[in-house]
């Protein structure tokens, strides 16, 4: 027997930070807002992506810090017995902080009168939805559905998920370090959760397909994350195709650059080739709304190409970031509460958390020159930065990218330790319009990291006062 009816202005499917931000925003406009979440509010970002493998890092990083200090000590005089790790404890941290999270965005959309429906909604029509939950059938109808459905890890047809082969979702809980650990796909995911378990003491192969790590970064950015990978002891192998398990599935079967056949024993094969929006399994189909590729297609609103459906996040394509989503939600909520919006952003910063991190803000010069824009470029290195020096990480620089003609700033990118606290300063310079006398000219706290950008404005016009 289904439920009564429930009837509301707006509908959010999926509450990821697309959709509980959305929910959230229109809740405080005063629409009448429902939200359906099949499994946690949060998502995949907050319960197995950003958060836990952030808190994971953290803890790799910590205890490779105090494993370095044991023996001789290091320059800092600081010595100590060998450490040991006890990953269960360490995880169960993380889904500790996961917990506290997710009961914060279910009381802030509490806070702003959003009805929460929990269980798997599937489409009827464009306005109308059932939802599957515990006590039965709900139907929902309203006035504006957004999609907010996220995406999924890909899994390769020949390396199917279950026994040893994991994806990023198992590897946050694994609850012993893996002793010999092959990650398939050499992008952020698999580099960011490759690097934490050798710092845990796995002895980790990366397998990637492009000639480099890190494919979407340019050279330049990545080197200093080679360079420590093969210090971590971690072995790379680019330019090499997964194949399948072997027979006894205790090993890889990989075809490497030169072509021959390798085994790479593997206790667990960590598969990390992207990610593919969720359109599986919830109606869509009812809805034929155009498509780019295998991801919906929207306008600068937000908008498919049914009137009242809206979608956001991970399910419109690239970049596949929560804070896009975030940035979206927020602006379809004003929407669809009657204000003025369009998609107006200059860039989207994106992090990418591997030891050293990396960070981008707009253009790099290679796309800068793509678009046809006559550059230049100004790059500072942190071992000429005091605060780098003083924290043991003197690795990698802040670049700048602008327009040779007017100075206007088109693109920032940075990789060392600490960067990505950089990004919101590199992302708000591009937001303002920022020329390179507007970095140069502002006062930059020493010491700190922070100098490097103002140094590389500097370095841009031609007088870079520290090399």
């Amino acid at each position: 027997m289904p439920m009564k009816e429930i009837v509301c202005k707006l509908l959010v499917i999926g509450a990821g930070p697309g959709g509980y931000i959305c929910a959230i925003r229109a809740g405080q406009l005063g629409v009448d807002t429902v939200i359906v979440e099949a499994v946690k509010a949060g998502g995949t970002c907050l319960n197995i992506g950003c958060i836990p493998s952030k808190a994971l890092i953290h803890a790799a990083e910590e205890f490779e810090k105090v494993s370095h200090m044991a023996g001789n000590g290091g320059p800092l005089g600081i010595t100590v017995e060998a450490p040991k790790l006890d990953l269960a404890k360490a995880v169960a941290w993380k889904d500790g902080i996961v917990g506290r999270l997710n009961s914060g965005v279910l009381g802030l959309l509490r806070k702003a009168k959003v009805k929460i429906v929990h269980g798997k909604a599937t489409f009827r029509d464009g306005k109308t939805v059932e939802v599957e939950t515990e006590t039965g059938v709900q139907i929902i109808r309203a006035e504006t559905v957004v999609i907010a459905t996220g995406s999924e890890p890909v899994e390769l047809p020949f390396l199917p998920f279950g026994g040893p082969v994991i994806s990023s979702t198992e590897a946050l809980s694994l609850k012993t370090v893996p002793k010999k650990l092959v990650v398939v796909g050499g992008g952020y995911i698999g580099l960011e959760l490759g690097t934490a378990f050798a710092k845990m003491g796995s002895e980790v192969t990366v397998v990637e397909a492009m000639q480099q790590i890190l494919p979407q970064y340019d050279a330049e950015l990545v080197r200093p994350v080679a360079k420590r990978l093969a210090d971590l002891g971690i072995r790379v192998l680019t330019g090499a195709k997964a194949k399948g398990l072997s027979e006894e599935g205790l090993a890889l079967t990989i075809e490497t650059a030169e072509g021959e056949e390798q085994r790479l024993p593997a206790d667990k094969i960590l598969v990390t080739v992207g990610r593919k929006p969720r359109t599986e399994g919830w109606g869509l189909d009812e809805l034929d709304l155009d498509r780019t590729g295998k991801f919906l297609r929207i306008d600068d609103r937000c908008r498919t190409s049914m009137r009242g459906v809206h979608a956001i996040g991970d399910i419109t394509g690239e970049p596949m970031l929560a804070h896009r989503a975030m940035a979206q939600g927020e602006m379809v909520a004003e929407i669809v509460a009657g204000k003025k919006r369009t998609w107006d952003k200059r860039c989207i910063p994106a992090v990418c958390f591997t030891d050293p991190e990396i960070v981008t803000a707009g253009l790099s010069p290679d796309e800068a020159r793509a678009q046809g824009y006559e550059i230049r470029v100004g790059q500072f290195p942190f071992n000429a930065n005091g605060r780098a020096m003083t924290m043991l990480s003197e690795d990698g620089f802040v670049r700048i990218v602008a327009r040779a003609d007017s100075n206007l700033v088109l693109g920032v990118q940075a990789v060392g330790a600490g960067v990505s606290e950089l990004s919101s300063a590199f992302a708000l310079a591009i937001e303002m319009g920022a020329r390179l006398e507007d970095i140069a000219a502002t006062i930059h706290a020493h010491p700190t990291r922070s100098e490097g950008f103002q140094e590389a404005a500097l370095k841009a016009l031609g007088h870079a006062l520290h090399i």
